[in-house]
């Protein structure tokens, strides 16, 4: 492994509370794909986990429900052929997926009048076009 994935800021995943497991996987290797657990899945624990902040946590197991079997994630990785990279692939999912879920609400946007000079120049555009395409009419040709 590479290190402690981070999440955000100063916050990383423990290495003590994910849970590997590993089976054959159905994707490319050819003949070494029936002889090797190349597949990982990884599971972290977020309902009982103490690694995030309380409003972290909070957020997380609220936006994350969906994906939640008693309180514990799971993320699965088979794209490479070696352990090792899909082990890296899972824990790099399951940062980004951790941060996705635990950043804080977007800003509320303020609704904002759209200024009168834009809205005419707009309307003047529609209207010049309009003529453009009424002046391509077969009327006038001959």
């Amino acid at each position: 492994m590479s290190g402690p994935y981070v999440i955000r800021g100063s916050v990383s995943l423990p290495e003590a509370e994910l849970m590997w497991r590993f089976s054959r996987s159905s994707g490319p290797g050819g003949q070494h794909v029936n002889t090797s657990d190349s597949q990982v899945e990884l599971r972290f624990d977020l309902g009982a986990t103490d690694a995030l902040p309380p409003v972290w946590k909070e957020r997380a197991l609220e936006r994350l429900a969906s994906r939640l079997v008693d309180g514990v994630v799971s993320v699965r990785a088979s794209e490479h052929r070696s352990q090792w990279r899909n082990r890296e692939t899972a824990a790099v999912r399951l940062a980004a997926l951790l941060a996705e879920g635990s950043a804080p609400p977007p800003k509320q946007r303020r609704a904002t009048k759209i200024p009168r000079g834009i809205n005419e120049r707009r309307l003047r555009e529609k209207k010049a076009r309009g003529e453009t395409k009424r002046g391509r009419t077969g009327r006038d040709w001959g």
